[in-house]
């Protein structure tokens, strides 16, 4: 894909670049860049969208948004910056892939940024502290490598026991090492054998299937990465066809089919940074905004997939969902 072709991306659809007219010319700039690609982030942008409008802000009528969908290249993403640059942007938006958001605070040094990561932001050195960010950034954190080991408990009380579980990891994304070690070291604690899979590209995940079925894995843990979310449905898809138990971090896994997730929604992350977003445009610094972080995480079981796979969910893990899917 061409780099102009991923500028200017309006309502999820990539477009031409954006052509402002005189009106939208004298609005302040929102710079949106994402890894992602628009049809698999549609949810999220949504949720940023209403976060932006409890501002008081709306595309178009108060504000102009100038979308950057990286499509999972993040090498290309200071070139979108400096492209983005000569439209003088208020505020940038950084989300889709912690990478992503690293790349933006390299290449950015004044304009403020409002990021979405998975990881921790001090350890990353986006941010000098989560109460006091210091800087031009601030934004919206899951830290998700410390609900590794939590998802390996919830699958395990819901599949019989099984010699082994497999875990799906992109290696590349900043959090992976120490997701890998904490799963490591939880299931070594309970004596649970686990297969690590790295994948980093779309033909890798119907490789990394291969590879548990010859294993014979009796479960799957699939972490957190961009690539997963923008490929969710296939991945759901895989995981019923052959059959195997596969618990997720988002809870849009579960509601396209997947059997389970848990963590934090990603729609009310996005509309958290939405709001900051909207609040630096109305004169708020970054380093006057702590760094958010979800206060609840939620469970999610789809029971009909559960039933597909022959599997009888716990009463007890039931009445701890926080939904469940019939």
């Amino acid at each position: 894909m061409k780099r102009r072709e991923l500028l200017g991306v309006l309502g999820g659809a990539i477009a031409a670049p954006l052509v402002a007219s005189a009106q939208q010319s004298a609005l302040p700039v929102i710079g949106f860049v994402n890894g992602g690609n628009p049809e698999a982030w549609s949810l999220f942008l949504a949720g940023f969208r209403r976060g932006l409008s409890e501002t008081g802000h709306v595309e178009g009528r108060t504000t102009v948004v100038e979308y950057l969908w990286a499509e999972g290249v993040t090498a290309r993403v200071p070139e979108f910056l400096a492209d983005l640059a000569r439209r003088q942007p208020a505020v940038i938006f950084a989300g889709g892939s912690d990478a992503v958001v690293l790349a933006a605070k390299a290449a950015v040094a004044t304009t403020p940024i409002v990021f979405a990561v998975g990881g921790d932001p001090v350890e990353y050195g986006l941010v000098k502290s989560l109460n006091r960010p210091d800087g031009n950034v601030t934004g919206v954190t899951i830290i998700t490598a410390a609900l590794w080991p939590k998802r390996l408990e919830l699958l395990r009380e819901l599949v019989p026991p099984v010699k082994l579980i497999g875990v799906l990891v992109n290696p590349n994304h900043p959090s992976a090492a120490a997701g890998t070690q904490a799963v490591r070291v939880a299931a070594r604690a309970i004596g649970q054998e686990v297969l690590i899979l790295n994948v980093n590209t779309e033909r890798e995940i119907d490789a990394a299937f291969a590879t548990l079925l010859r294993e014979k894995v009796g479960g799957l843990l699939v972490a957190n990465d961009p690539l997963f979310t923008g490929h969710r449905r296939q991945l759901v898809a895989l995981a019923s066809r052959h059959a195997i138990p596969t618990i997720y971090d988002r809870p849009e896994f579960a509601k396209d089919g997947g059997l389970m997730s848990y963590g934090a929604s990603t729609v009310e992350q996005y509309r958290q940074a939405g709001l900051y977003t909207g609040r630096v445009l109305n004169g708020e610094k970054p380093s006057d905004l702590p760094v958010l972080q979800p206060t609840k995480f939620e469970l999610v079981i789809n029971l009909k997939t559960a039933n597909a796979l022959g599997l009888s969910v716990p009463l007890t893990l039931q009445v701890t969902a926080d939904e469940v899917i019939e």
